[in-house]
Protein backbone atom coordinates (compact mmCIF):
# COMPACT_ATOMS: atom_id res chain seq x y z
CA UNK A 1 0.00 0.00 0.00
CA UNK A 2 1.13 3.50 -0.85
CA UNK A 3 -0.37 6.68 0.51
CA UNK A 4 0.04 10.03 -1.21
CA UNK A 5 -0.25 13.46 0.35
CA UNK A 6 -0.44 16.41 -2.00
CA UNK A 7 0.04 20.06 -1.19
CA UNK A 8 0.96 23.36 -2.78
CA UNK A 9 -2.09 24.29 -4.81
CA UNK A 10 -3.74 27.64 -4.62
CA UNK A 11 -4.72 30.80 -6.42
CA UNK A 12 -2.12 32.67 -8.42
CA UNK A 13 -2.10 35.40 -11.03
CA UNK A 14 -1.07 34.71 -14.59
CA UNK A 15 2.69 34.73 -14.86
CA UNK A 16 3.14 33.57 -11.31
CA UNK A 17 4.56 30.38 -9.88
CA UNK A 18 3.55 27.52 -7.64
CA UNK A 19 5.27 24.39 -6.44
CA UNK A 20 3.26 21.25 -5.87
CA UNK A 21 4.47 18.50 -3.59
CA UNK A 22 3.46 14.86 -3.36
CA UNK A 23 4.83 12.84 -0.48
CA UNK A 24 4.56 9.07 -0.66
CA UNK A 25 4.46 6.80 2.34
CA UNK A 26 3.93 3.11 2.93
CA UNK A 27 5.52 0.60 0.58
CA UNK A 28 7.57 3.24 -1.18
CA UNK A 29 10.39 0.86 -1.99
CA UNK A 30 8.35 -0.64 -4.82
CA UNK A 31 7.60 2.66 -6.59
CA UNK A 32 9.16 2.93 -10.01
CA UNK A 33 7.14 5.76 -11.53
CA UNK A 34 5.90 9.12 -10.32
CA UNK A 35 4.06 11.73 -12.29
CA UNK A 36 1.68 14.64 -12.30
CA UNK A 37 -1.66 14.81 -14.07
CA UNK A 38 -4.34 17.45 -14.21
CA UNK A 39 -8.03 17.58 -14.89
CA UNK A 40 -10.20 20.58 -15.62
CA UNK A 41 -13.98 20.40 -15.14
CA UNK A 42 -15.61 18.46 -17.95
CA UNK A 43 -12.30 17.37 -19.43
CA UNK A 44 -10.29 14.19 -19.34
CA UNK A 45 -7.35 13.79 -17.06
CA UNK A 46 -4.09 14.47 -18.88
CA UNK A 47 -0.44 13.86 -18.22
CA UNK A 48 1.51 16.96 -17.25
CA UNK A 49 4.92 15.57 -16.36
CA UNK A 50 6.40 12.28 -15.30
CA UNK A 51 9.61 11.05 -13.78
CA UNK A 52 11.16 7.63 -13.58
CA UNK A 53 14.39 6.51 -11.95
CA UNK A 54 17.25 6.77 -14.38
CA UNK A 55 16.76 10.42 -15.14
CA UNK A 56 14.07 10.23 -17.79
CA UNK A 57 11.33 12.82 -17.76
CA UNK A 58 8.36 13.54 -19.96
CA UNK A 59 6.31 16.72 -20.32
CA UNK A 60 3.15 17.70 -22.07
CA UNK A 61 3.87 20.06 -24.93
CA UNK A 62 1.74 22.73 -23.30
CA UNK A 63 4.01 22.96 -20.24
CA UNK A 64 7.46 22.41 -21.71
CA UNK A 65 9.80 25.18 -20.70
CA UNK A 66 7.52 26.29 -17.88
CA UNK A 67 7.11 23.28 -15.58
CA UNK A 68 9.78 21.13 -14.01
CA UNK A 69 9.32 17.80 -12.28
CA UNK A 70 11.81 16.75 -9.64
CA UNK A 71 12.08 14.43 -6.67
CA UNK A 72 13.68 14.10 -3.29
CA UNK A 73 14.52 10.45 -2.74
CA UNK A 74 15.16 10.85 0.98
CA UNK A 75 11.68 12.26 1.49
CA UNK A 76 9.95 10.07 -1.09
CA UNK A 77 8.51 13.24 -2.54
CA UNK A 78 7.93 14.41 -6.08
CA UNK A 79 7.55 18.07 -6.94
CA UNK A 80 6.12 20.04 -9.78
CA UNK A 81 7.59 23.51 -10.10
CA UNK A 82 5.24 25.58 -12.20
CA UNK A 83 6.31 28.95 -13.57
CA UNK A 84 4.80 31.42 -16.00
CA UNK A 85 1.39 30.07 -15.16
CA UNK A 86 -1.46 30.67 -17.57
CA UNK A 87 -5.23 30.61 -17.02
CA UNK A 88 -5.40 27.43 -19.09
CA UNK A 89 -3.29 25.72 -16.43
CA UNK A 90 -6.26 25.93 -14.08
CA UNK A 91 -7.19 22.41 -13.02
CA UNK A 92 -7.05 19.91 -10.23
CA UNK A 93 -3.58 18.41 -10.19
CA UNK A 94 -3.08 14.80 -9.17
CA UNK A 95 0.03 12.94 -8.19
CA UNK A 96 0.31 9.42 -9.56
CA UNK A 97 2.67 6.61 -8.62
CA UNK A 98 3.03 3.13 -10.04
CA UNK A 99 4.30 -0.12 -8.61
CA UNK A 100 4.61 -3.47 -10.33
CA UNK A 101 1.11 -4.38 -9.22
CA UNK A 102 -0.83 -1.17 -8.62
CA UNK A 103 -1.12 2.51 -9.27
CA UNK A 104 -2.11 5.15 -6.75
CA UNK A 105 -3.57 8.61 -7.01
CA UNK A 106 -3.33 11.54 -4.68
CA UNK A 107 -6.44 13.36 -3.56
CA UNK A 108 -5.82 16.24 -5.94
CA UNK A 109 -4.91 19.84 -5.31
CA UNK A 110 -6.62 22.79 -6.96
CA UNK A 111 -4.58 25.23 -9.01
CA UNK A 112 -6.39 28.34 -10.16
CA UNK A 113 -4.69 30.90 -12.37
CA UNK A 114 -6.38 34.25 -12.80
CA UNK A 115 -5.90 36.45 -15.84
Amino acid sequence: QVQLAESGGGLVQAGGSLRLSCAASGSTFVIYYMGWYRQAPGKRRELVASFISGGNTNYADSVKGRFTISRDSAKNTVYLQMTTLKPEDTAVYFCNVKTMTSEYWGQGTQVTVSS
